[in-house]
């Protein structure tokens, strides 16, 4: 770890998904215990970011770097990643048939920490964390996602980065499909993970999460890059006026001066 490094730091970051450039030319620089929250329309690259940084073999870094407390991710697979406290709450999780919630969870705190919990120590923890959470005993014996509401999901979500408790929490649209009870349980969830030990990336489409998690900073994604960033005040300007302004912004500093003069 290098000294007096950001948590993140990530610099004209280019990457392609199957041949396509999707982000061209991401700069972002979080510290630890802030939050940050990265917004933009659909089709803007804010989940190709987030797979990005998590090492999804599918998304393939072209140009730039992104580094992790100064050391280079590009070089770590994504169980390297995980180790290091990189965690990635999905858009839309996965089942993982017969595969319990309980020994899921029991494998990947082994898997992150390097060594066995207790089983005391395990199950106490755990049935604290559920509790916070509003989730019934019985949940730890279900199949992980299978059968799962929208909001189970993400509820499962939370429960996994309150027991690994990583350092980089980067939630990709959690509160997707969610009604307000739902995302008020699970941002409190994440609030009662935040501080000074830990950075948030909370990307979203809409300002209703952030009435939640109060964002330090806010950045707008348009079309592979940040073209705005500011504070709390920049997502309340997104949900009074919309994506268009940027949107248009963006095309006309792209667009050639020359372009349609006669």
């Amino acid at each position: 770890m290098a000294q007096g490094a950001p948590l993140l730091l990530i610099e004209d970051l280019h990457v392609e998904v199957e041949g396509k450039e999707i982000l061209r030319g991401v700069n972002l620089h979080v510290d630890s215990g802030e939050v940050h929250a990265l917004m933009g329309p659909n089709g803007s690259g804010k989940s190709t970011l987030s797979y990005a940084l998590m090492g999804h073999p599918k998304y393939h870094v072209t140009e730039g770097r992104m580094l992790l407390n100064g050391e280079d991710m590009l070089d770590m697979g994504p169980d390297e990643r995980a180790r290091k406290g990189v965690f990635l709450a999905f858009q839309a999780p996965l089942a993982i048939p017969g595969v319990a919630v309980g020994s899921f969870l029991r494998t990947a705190l082994k898997s992150v920490r390097g060594q066995d919990v207790p089983v005391r120590e395990f199950r106490k923890e755990l049935k604290e964390q559920m509790g916070a959470l509003q989730m019934d005993d019985r949940f730890v014996a279900r199949y992980v996602n299978e059968g799962f509401s929208g909001g189970e999901k993400k509820r499962f979500e939370i429960l996994q980065m309150a027991m690994m408790k990583p350092r980089l929490i980067v939630m990709d649209e959690i509160d997707s499909g969610l009604d307000i009870d739902a995302i008020r349980i699970v941002s409190e969830g994440v609030n009662r993970l935040l501080g000074p030990e830990r950075g948030v990336l909370a990307i979203t489409h809409y300002q209703r999460l952030l009435n939640y998690i109060q964002p330090d900073h806010v950045h707008v994604l348009i079309d592979g890059r940040i073209v705005r960033s500011g504070g709390r005040e920049l997502a309340l300007e997104l949900e009074a006026e919309g994506y268009d302004k940027f949107i248009k912004e963006t095309q006309r500093s792209e667009t050639p001066e020359s372009e349609g003069v006669a």
